[in-house]
């Protein structure tokens, strides 16, 4: 089982997400937005997606933030419908991440988030409600769907024996608790860039989604060696989360030990990622 002394280290640090339950207004969250448009950005030009643009004219407010952070930095919500669509995705996203990467980790961890990981839900769903609003009044393209909380998948929805992720949730230990940590991001920050990506106007291919999802759950359970090229490549750029961690923690001044063990996995992981691609 885990050690005492690294639970207590893991723990303790859980109170200082309290601070970003500070944030409530719409100006509060202009710097979490940009970290999630920076992200989106760098995988898809990653990838090179094709990208047409939030609307018909191509406005882009993932590549091109400046307009709709000057705008939320003033806490306005009068921004393009289009733009509002990506904005109430980001925030959606985010706010439904929480709770099922939860169920891939042990219980012990479970405990100690939960509460904070519903608040932070809580503040970005009402800070999102305004753009989706925007969208819906507007009258949507047929993409309103993009807007709403994404559907995450739960251990049981993956495509691999439940069991085996079972074994890996409680394997016991501080490795155990790491492996669950980057089967659920590798399966979660797919489905959210997923979810982003298309209130965005990114085309992701449903065949690399599908196919990433599948392998990188059975690779992360131990059911599968490796991962085929465009996948691997796919998961190294998403890895990159580690860099939205930090943003998040640097920009709210944090100074989060917790924030600084999900930085940490997230780069090794996509360190690891980086060396198997070259080998």
């Amino acid at each position: 089982m885990i050690d005492r002394a690294t639970v207590v280290g893991l723990l303790r640090p859980a109170v200082t997400l309290l601070r970003l339950l500070a944030a409530r207004e719409v100006a509060d969250f202009a710097e979490w937005y940009r970290a999630g448009a920076e992200y989106t950005d760098r995988v898809a030009d990653g990838m090179d997606f094709d990208r047409a643009g939030a609307d018909a004219t191509g406005a882009d407010p993932v590549a091109d933030p400046s307009e709709t952070l000057a705008a939320l930095r003033e806490g306005r919500t009068d921004v393009p419908p289009e733009t509002a669509r990506v904005v109430a995705a980001t925030y959606l996203g985010d706010a439904d991440f929480g709770r099922p990467f939860l169920a891939y980790t042990p219980g012990w961890y479970r405990l100690a988030l939960a509460a904070p990981v519903a608040l932070a839900a809580r503040r970005l769903r009402r800070v999102a409600a305004p753009f989706r609003e925007r969208v819906a009044a507007a009258g949507d393209d047929g993409r309103l769907d993009a807007s709403t909380v994404p559907a995450f998948s739960a251990p049981s929805d993956l495509p691999i024996d439940a069991d085996a992720v079972v074994a890996v949730r409680d394997g016991g230990g501080f490795e155990a608790f790491e492996r669950s940590f980057v089967l659920a991001d590798a399966v979660l920050h797919t489905e959210w860039f997923a979810h982003v990506a298309a209130a965005a106007g990114i085309t992701v291919p449903q065949d690399l989604i599908d196919r990433t999802i599948h392998e990188s759950a059975a690779h992360y359970t131990g059911g599968r060696e490796s991962l085929s090229p465009d996948v691997r490549r796919f998961q190294r750029l998403l890895f990159a989360d580690d860099a939205w961690v930090r943003d998040v923690d640097t920009s709210y001044r944090l100074n989060s030990a917790l924030f600084g063990v999900w930085e940490r996995i997230l780069r090794e992981e996509r360190r690891r990622l980086d060396r198997a691609s070259r080998n």
